[in-house]
């Protein structure tokens, strides 16, 4: 089975050179063998970076999920196969155009037909990653971000070209956006239909390009977002925002923005699920004699807490609605209070005489 070189350095199909360079330096730095890395995880990590940051290589491998040349794996339909050639692994007949391949595969045996019809034009999806506090999931929280991004041009408004200025038909595809190219192969000449390399598909082209984004559409600039996080949302749940990504080109379709959420760790309550939990130490003696005890909660308010007499030290007591707003339900979770008796490290002569009375009475 051929490997899934995208998988192994942890990229989308679509990542960029820089991406692809990032991954493998990160992913390379983390298992080198001088660093008590796995060796053939190095290697393999190496292998897959060899070929994505290679661009002839990497059109190869998307097409195929292989690399056609000499000691690399490649398709092996043997004598039996039928073709007329013995092997195409490690090379190829001469006079044979191994970039036609591609197109051969497609045409033939219907190989990449899905990647065919993949809207190039279409801006692309931004993640970002956002962090609030505990206290922030009780209600739906409302915030401004600010993202530089590929934004639509606002000279053009995305056409790409001059304001007034004249658009004509292409004149290579008569305004179709598609050419057809004939291929000569090994199996005879082959008529496949291609975007229009003139007008990249648009079927038009304008007489003078936008001096601004030169003919894109858009340009990189500052986008100020008002984003809303919903009520009781927990660590790593993702928001999506339809068309806030980064604007396509020519007018293409905006991407979608999606927002990854991280609550951060509060210094007093844990929680677990829309449940809150807090220790509140108490006294041997309200321990002892039961009283009424300041308790906190995550709205910041102190409720009064009423201490049964004879309690235990780790007695958990419920107080119902206290926790976290539920997530797009009503109400809210439970807040569980541990009881703690604490004992004091100092005490006074007073104290200590009076405790002593207490231990002379079995207490």
């Amino acid at each position: 089975m051929a490997k899934d070189y995208y998988q192994i350095l942890g990229i989308e199909r679509n990542a960029s050179e820089e991406d692809i360079k990032k991954a493998y330096r990160r992913l390379a730095h983390k298992h080198h063998p001088d660093k008590g890395g796995e060796a053939g995880k190095f290697k393999e990590l190496n292998e897959a970076y060899q070929i994505l940051s290679n661009r002839e290589k990497k059109d190869q491998y998307d097409r195929f999920g292989n690399v056609f040349e000499g000691g690399q794996p490649g398709w092996d339909f043997g004598q039996g196969a039928g073709f007329g050639f013995e092997n195409m692994k490690g090379g190829f007949s001469q006079g044979f155009d191994q970039a036609d391949l591609g197109d051969l595969f497609e045409e033939f045996f219907g190989f990449g037909s899905g990647r065919r019809k993949k809207d190039f034009k279409k801006g692309k999806d931004i993640e970002i990653d956002i962090e609030i506090n505990l206290e922030d999931t009780l209600k739906t929280l409302e915030k401004e971000i600010s993202l530089y991004k590929m934004a639509v041009c606002s000279r053009c408004q995305g056409k790409g070209a001059e304001p007034g200025a004249k658009v004509n038909e292409c004149f290579s595809c008569r305004g179709t956006g598609q050419v057809q190219q004939i291929r000569k192969t090994i199996f005879g000449s082959i008529t496949r239909t291609a975007v229009c390399p003139e007008c990249g598909g648009e079927g038009q082209k304008p007489e003078s390009l936008c001096n601004v984004c030169k003919g894109e559409g858009r340009v990189k600039a500052e986008d100020k977002i008002r984003i809303f996080i919903p009520a009781g949302i927990d660590s790593n749940q993702m928001i999506k925002v339809e068309g806030r990504g980064e604007a396509g080109r020519k007018g293409g379709r905006i991407g979608d923005l999606y927002i990854r959420v991280f609550v951060k760790k509060h210094p007093v309550f844990k929680r677990k699920g829309d449940d809150l939990f807090v220790s509140l130490p108490i006294s041997f003696s309200q321990a002892v004699l039961g009283d009424e005890v300041e308790a906190p909660t995550i709205d910041g308010k102190k409720i009064l807490l009423k201490v049964p007499a004879g309690v235990e030290s780790g007695k958990v007591l419920r107080i119902s609605n206290k926790g976290i707003t539920h997530f797009s339900t009503y109400g809210r979770g439970s807040m569980y209070i541990e009881l703690i008796i604490k004992t004091p490290k100092k005490i006074s002569k007073k104290q200590k005489e009076l405790l002593e009375k207490l231990k002379e009475e079995g207490l």
